[in-house]
């Protein structure tokens, strides 16, 4: 992990604090589906992907979900309910098997009451996730989906480039029904463009998987279709 990770990537803090946060927090493994916790949960803590993908979403009165983000390996979430004392906003689930560090909120008050530059990097990490919602609702007026979509596969493959290194293929945990629900398409649409991509030699698909071959190629349709 790296000082201009924490810069630029939601959910991402500085070393030190993450070595410091990680000192307080106990282990615990969720199973695929499993929840986290739930929309009006007391924010008890905060927590960290250790292995695995969490789902961060909300559902309507009438059932509609809609998914907020996606969660990965090493980023912290759950700090915007933990701060303001209001509760939780999304509910949280586990896409895959995973296992999730869970801070007690009381350790995370101490260390920010003892090193206040500790809280201005929650309140930057704060503000990286505002600016990609606000991001994310400008695409879902202005952009059509296929740059939606490009891009949030080119975000993906970016995160678990980091961790496993440029030199092969990334493959990436993907369902086509949670990025449908994330981009406000239809499943069936969001089919129709990976096969595309699949013919075109840019990607390849699997079940709930995505393995992607010529990351150019998707940087160049999100350039097109901004044009």
């Amino acid at each position: 992990m790296h000082e201009d990770r924490a810069q630029h990537e939601p959910g991402v803090l500085s070393p030190e604090l993450d070595a410091a946060l990680r000192q307080h927090a106990r282990r615990r493994l969720l199973g695929r589906g499993e929840q986290l916790y739930a929309f009006g949960s007391v924010p008890d803590a905060l927590f960290c992907v250790e292995e695995g993908v969490l789902r961060l979403s909300v559902t309507s009165p009438e059932g509609r979900e809609s998914v907020l983000s996606m969660v990965t390996q090493n980023q912290w979430f759950g700090e915007a309910s933990l701060f303001s004392g209001e509760p939780r906003g999304n509910d949280a689930m586990a896409i895959v098997a995973s296992a999730v560090l869970i801070v007690p909120a009381a350790a995370v008050h101490q260390l920010v009451d003892h090193r206040p530059d500790f809280l201005l990097q929650f309140l930057a990490m704060m503000g990286r996730r505002y600016r990609m919602i606000l991001s994310r609702m400008d695409d879902t007026v202005l952009r059509p989906l296929p740059a939606r979509l490009a891009r949030e596969v080119l975000q993906a493959h970016g995160r678990e480039l980091a961790a496993a290194g440029p030199h092969h293929p990334v493959t990436l945990r993907f369902s086509q029904e949670e990025m449908s629900q994330m981009l406000g398409a239809s499943r069936q649409s969001i089919n129709r463009l990976l096969k595309q991509w699949e013919r075109g030699g840019a990607i390849e698909v699997a079940y709930r998987s995505l393995t992607v071959l010529d990351p150019e190629a998707l940087r160049l349709l999100t350039e097109r279709d901004e044009g």
